[in-house]
């Protein structure tokens, strides 16, 4: 017996994963600002990695998966490990080169290449994640909406890129960071809705269970401390960046004030 199910959305879950999104945006683009100021080479690329886990890992794939903690179905998910670990790399890998990619030269070229770049991985990530739901059904497609959400996604890759390397001060970075967070739930949110969820058991609040699985009851202890993780890597990262460069002033003020004397 097939049983299409209504999808619904918790809303302070939906919320949360607009806050993550603006975030992790946020963080990305005080790291570009931080890179683009940097002279070093080893600098500029900690930056540069610092802005892909921030945009890719955060503000990318834990807005997804806490995006999908907010479904209601009345069924029981799984996810797969193997495909949701491959989808937070694929999202930062993808992430540092389109970043790295704008940065070395701002062109029009380089800002649609860097796009196309990036909104691939947001639907690579997107898809992947949603290919690695694990219930007792199938999905049925929505060919037009899955379309939108793929026009959704290059348009907010090329907006984001653009809106990194253009917002050098607090309030302009804080003001792209929210238009970023909301183009990522708007692809989120319409690729959601492109897929409809038939149910096929007569037990449909029964958890898919076997190797590699998570239930969606687990879910949020592997995307809190795979997204913490990420976090606290950053802000060492970022702490050490700004101790060092203090420290190396402090050095060069010390030592001309030496040759004044």
């Amino acid at each position: 017996m097939n049983t299409p199910l209504t999808a619904n959305h918790d809303l302070p879950f939906v919320v949360l994963s607009y806050v993550i999104s603006a975030v992790g945006a946020f963080v990305a683009l005080t790291a570009i600002a931080q890179m683009r100021s940097t002279a070093g080479r080893q600098a500029r690329l900690l930056n540069l990695l610092a802005a892909a886990v921030s945009l890719g890992g955060i503000g990318i794939w834990a807005m997804h998966f806490i995006g999908m903690l907010s479904l209601r179905l009345g069924m029981g998910v799984s996810y797969s490990l193997p495909e949701t670990l491959v989808s937070l790399l694929a999202a930062i890998a993808a992430s540092g080169v389109a970043l790295g990619w704008v940065s070395r030269k701002r062109s029009l070229v380089r800002l649609l290449g860097g796009g196309l770049m990036l909104g691939t991985a947001v639907l690579l990530m997107h898809y992947l994640g949603m290919y690695g739901m694990r219930f007792n059904g199938f999905f049925q497609w929505s060919a037009g909406l899955v379309g939108a959400s793929v026009a959704i996604a290059y348009g907010a890759a090329i907006a984001g890129l653009w809106l990194a390397f253009s917002a050098p001060s607090l309030p302009l970075r804080t003001a792209a960071s929210l238009v970023i967070g909301v183009a990522v739930c708007a692809m989120h949110y319409t690729g959601m809705a492109a897929a409809g969820f038939v149910c096929t058991s007569p037990n449909p609040a029964a958890f898919p269970t076997g190797t590699g699985l998570v239930t969606s009851m687990e879910l949020p202890v592997l995307v809190t401390t795979l997204s913490l993780g990420m976090t606290v890597v950053i802000a060492i990262d970022q702490f050490f960046q700004r101790f060092g460069s203090k420290s190396q002033a402090s050095l060069q003020r010390a030592h001309l004030a030496r040759q004044a004397r």
